[in-house]
């Protein structure tokens, strides 16, 4: 038996078979979980029935936790801890906690003591970092740039100065569907000999993480509309 503690659980970040992307131990510990707290019941229960199709979703207690949920109701979603049960935490795709809604739960976890057991899984910001070439040891995700043109054309300036001046790499996301324009701001801001790295469809069948100077993006054709992304700029 497994011990009480808040389990977060990574789910596979494209349509990979489990075994490439996650340990046998997670499979295991997923097997013995009764509670869980999930981004959207949907995803979970795709991801719970490919774990084992033997599991039986519908005895299983399930609450969201997405970026609609009233904080005051996120408390009692450890409950079950108190009454010393395991409880896990399934974000839609990747780790959980990591520019996820699931973070609000862990922190009041470790202020009420109680244990939480991270899995091992893929992370699309650090897989895309590895295979970057860009500063691994001084680096900060950003999250979702500004949407107005001022206020992204600002930021993007300012996280130019952090790469210059601290040699710090910044790693950031947009919607899939706005790629094609956060790119074209990005070589239109960044000054030439910034470097670039362009992530997609991290440990899929597309995969492709190809790093350039902004010159050298300039000259090349691009398509990443509706793709899972993943930029990086660094000295």
């Amino acid at each position: 038996m497994i011990e009480p503690a808040l389990y977060l659980i990574p789910t596979q970040l494209s349509d990979v078979s489990l075994d490439q992307v996650l340990p046998n131990r997670n499979i295991e510990v997923v097997r013995q979980i009764k509670c869980f707290v999930v981004e959207s019941l949907r995803s979970a229960r795709r991801f719970l029935k490919r774990c084992d199709r033997t599991i039986d979703i519908d005895s299983l207690q399930m609450v969201e936790l997405n970026e609609h949920t009233d904080v005051s109701t996120i408390e009692p979603m450890l409950a079950p801890l108190e009454r010393g049960e395991a409880v896990g935490v399934i974000s839609d795709a990747g780790c959980p906690a990591v520019a996820d809604p699931g973070a609000d739960l862990v922190a009041i976890a470790q202020r009420k003591g109680y244990r939480v057991c991270p899995l091992v899984g893929p992370s699309s910001i650090l897989l895309s970092l590895m295979a970057s070439g860009f500063n691994g040891q001084c680096f900060a995700f950003q999250g979702y740039l500004p949407v107005s043109p001022t206020g992204r054309a600002h930021r993007i300036k300012e996280l130019e100065h952090l790469v210059t001046c601290q040699h710090q790499t910044q790693i950031f996301i947009e919607a899939p569907y706005r790629n094609n324009a956060l790119l074209a701001d990005l070589l239109r801001l960044l000054s030439p000999h910034i470097k670039l790295c362009v992530a997609t469809d991290v440990t899929g069948a597309g995969e492709r993480i190809v790093t350039r100077s902004i010159t050298q993006w300039r000259k090349v054709q691009y398509n990443y509309n509706k793709v899972p992304t993943i930029f990086l700029i660094g000295g």
